[in-house]
């Protein structure tokens, strides 16, 4: 089956600073791919080529179409979750349903209205007297009565507690995913979202650093924690991550034999936010273990 997204040596220049430097990747579909990376990464820039929001050097391809030259088509298939979207104040939830039902061809009313019944909004309430977290379950009912093949969600759930992040995800998972659709989420949030991802994509510096379906993460990466006394023997076998911990290490292999790791210490697959780490900023100095 085609790529949902294609894109080769992206790069995107803003004066002489590279938001993107040559990055390649495919999104299969029926896949929910996180797009992790710290501020200024390029994330921002990779999601404005793919909506066609901005211009970008090399080749990019979203549901088959030039994200640009057919932003009118594609956006028919794509939709869009941003932690800055924002609803006009005034207007009335059921007066938000109207414009989108009038104005999106792919729109199900009854679906969204169906959602909301599992809120605790009212669709007289007006949106300037909604809580943070009720405008962010207000888009998600919107946005999931849209029959979209590709859901992009940029910071969902930034500022909103953890009871509406859990609730977020929940709705995304039961109430919108299928193996026709594919969710691309960019968060900060990286251990909310470990347990929906397939897949995973890593940038820093406008570059790809890791690019892998989640079912190999533990064949390729291993953590094991180590007493002191076990350096010397765990620094020979080459990591690319050493943390101090209380009483020993936690030490970070990419690529090495689980078998020869087994006598350093106990072995785990590294969370999400581990391996962030360690990709982007690798750390080899032993430090302190206390």
């Amino acid at each position: 089956m085609d790529a949902v997204i294609q894109a080769k040596g992206l790069t995107k220049r803003y004066g002489k600073h590279k938001a993107l430097n040559q990055v390649s990747f495919d999104i299969a579909p029926g896949r929910i791919v996180g797009l992790i990376g710290p501020n200024g990464a390029g994330k921002t820039t990779a999601l404005k080529g793919i909506l066609g929001l901005a211009e970008v050097e090399g080749e990019l391809s979203v549901l088959g179409m030039n994200p640009v030259q057919q932003r009118t088509q594609l956006l028919e298939q794509v939709s869009f979750i941003a932690d800055t979207a924002i609803l006009p104040r005034w207007i009335k939830v059921n007066e938000a349903i109207d414009y989108v039902a009038g104005v999106h061809p792919r729109f199900n009313r009854t679906k969204a209205e169906a959602f909301l019944t599992k809120t605790k909004i009212k669709s007289d309430a007006k949106v300037s007297s909604l809580s943070k977290g009720m405008i962010t379950q207000l888009h998600l009912a919107l946005i999931m009565a849209i029959d979209s093949k590709l859901l992009v969600l940029d910071e969902p759930t930034l500022g909103l507690d953890i009871i509406y992040r859990k609730q977020f995800y929940t709705a995304l998972l039961n109430d919108y995913f299928d193996e026709e659709k594919t969710i691309l989420i960019t968060t900060h949030q990286v251990e909310e979202i470990e347990t929906i991802l397939t897949d995973l994509i890593f940038i820093n510096d406008g570059e790809v650093s890791l690019n892998m379906a989640m079912e190999d993460i533990g064949e390729t990466f291993t953590e094991v924690q180590i007493s002191n006394k076990d350096r010397e023997a765990a620094a020979a076998l080459n990591p690319i991550h050493i943390t101090p911990r209380l009483g020993g290490y936690s030490v970070l292999y990419e690529n090495q034999d689980r078998a020869a790791l087994e006598g350093l210490g106990s072995l785990h697959t590294p969370s999400i936010t581990d391996l962030f780490i360690a990709k982007i900023q690798p750390q080899l100095s032993w430090g302190q273990a206390k």
